[in-house]
């Protein structure tokens, strides 16, 4: 009996997660640049909050330069010990702000953006990683569809750089799990039960970030970009979320320990840092990417365990078809699930000793 329990629930989740109307597996909430397109980009301004971003920071510097006339770029320079500021400086049209120390109870990324909101006097905000290249025709892009849709804030999920084995095994699927979390087309609607943002590129109306007291009000928040979109909606405004192959992230992981660092700095604050809810995931985990492997061998159950199987991988293949690769990635997806799983413990396991997160070269302690 237990068996066909194990077997048949994970058929269940896997074809429930095809079948469900808001499909958090599809790609079709996306946007790519259209070079044609040339749209005034005064009413602009950017805020780059930047800490030792040197190595990457003038390729992002110089794709704002190919998007149009008329930007405001502000560089916040966080306390850097590299050239960050020197490269940021030698650009024209930017203002590169040397940022204070980081006080206490605050992010560091959320410091350098309220300093640099001091300085915006346009209609428009553009929040901008240091490390995200925008391919021409982007911003104006991002601009038309916000005005189309009617919409108050506007993000996209970076394309993050695949060039190793770890980085086209874990990447994809770290976007395909923040879909299957955040479903983009219910954080599209009017509904405030998801709220979902990608904060390395954000559009949004300067007065509602006024309105809402950003960044102020989210000062110690790890996990800023959907904490915003949560205000923004609680305010009244209308969001949207998409990918793009035309945001470009910038960063090199290319190890697996490098991609380890950048999940569990926010994962078990993910899950609220409560244990009853780690272990709920674990036991899902188990349950949906586990239990039809071990049962594959299993003559009473073994048709429930290939359902899931396919299931579970015709799921996962819009998001390699979108990111162009291989549809045979898919065969790998309950090994990037278990490592996702195994770093998740690891991020819970540093909040037990006392660290909330760590990154660049800044450790967020529990209760600091």
């Amino acid at each position: 009996m237990w068996l066909l329990v194990c077997a048949i629930a994970p058929a269940v989740m896997w074809l429930g997660l095809l079948l469900v109307p808001w499909r958090p597996w599809s790609t079709r909430e996306h946007l790519e640049a259209d070079p044609l397109i040339g749209v005034p980009l005064d009413d602009i301004t950017v805020l780059i909050p930047a800490r030792n971003e040197a190595d990457v920071i003038g390729t992002t510097l110089r794709a704002l330069q190919q998007q149009g006339g008329g930007l405001q770029v502000v560089v916040i320079d966080d306390q850097s010990n590299d050239s960050t500021a020197n490269v940021a400086s030698s650009y024209p049209n930017v203002r590169v702000i040397a940022g204070a120390p980081l006080p206490e109870g605050w992010a560091g990324k959320l410091w350098a953006l309220e300093q640099g909101r001091r300085h915006l006097r346009t209609p428009l905000t553009l929040l901008l990683d240091a490390d995200i290249e925008l391919r021409p025709g982007m911003l104006s892009t991002l601009l038309q569809h916000k005005q189309r849709e009617q919409r108050q804030f506007v993000s996209i999920m970076a394309d993050l750089r695949r060039t190793s084995f770890w980085d086209r095994l874990l990447l994809p699927a770290f976007v395909y799990y923040f879909k299957l979390l955040y479903p983009f087309a219910v954080s599209n609607s009017t509904s405030k039960l998801v709220a979902a943002a990608a904060g390395g590129c954000i559009l949004v109306d300067t007065d509602l970030l006024e309105r809402i007291g950003a960044f102020d009000s989210l000062r110690d928040a790890l996990i800023d970009d959907c904490a915003l979109a949560r205000l923004v909606k609680r305010a009244g405004g209308r969001t949207w979320i998409g990918l793009s192959r035309d945001v470009v992230s910038l960063r090199p992981y290319g190890s697996f320990d490098a991609i380890h660092r950048m999940v569990a700095r926010s994962a078990f604050t993910q899950l609220g840092y409560s244990s009853a809810v780690l272990l709920l995931v674990t036991s899902l985990f188990l349950l949906a990417y586990g239990a039809p492997l071990v049962l594959l061998g299993v003559p009473q159950v073994w048709p429930w365990a290939w359902l899931a199987l396919i299931a579970m991988m015709l799921g996962y293949l819009p998001m390699l078809r979108y990111y162009r690769m291989s549809g045979w990635w898919a065969l790998l997806l309950p090994l990037g699930a278990a490592l996702y799983l195994g770093m998740t413990w690891s991020s819970a396991l540093r909040y037990w000793r006392g660290e909330r997160s760590q990154w660049k070269g800044r450790v967020y302690r529990v209760g600091g």
